[in-house]
């Protein structure tokens, strides 16, 4: 009986899930949200807002085109 429940590990243990969703820079934001249980509250108003700006950023990108990565200038 030395096995561990999920639920009952600290936050941000456990294994993180692969893509959900096969976009990038959704699956990004996913993750950045995912890091919330580790981080201060004071900071997840920050993380909502950066989140929310790249989703909105992703929903008007046209679907067709890859979206360039920071480092490609």
């Amino acid at each position: 009986m030395t096995e561990q429940h999920p639920a009952n590990e600290a936050p941000g243990t456990g294994p993180r899930p692969g893509p959900r969703t096969g976009m990038v820079a959704v699956d990004d934001v996913v993750a950045s949200i995912e890091t919330l249980d580790v981080r201060p509250v004071g900071e997840h108003p920050r993380v909502f807002e950066a989140a929310h700006d790249a989703l909105r950023r992703a929903l008007d990108s046209d679907p067709d085109v890859a979206p360039a990565r920071p480092d490609e200038g």
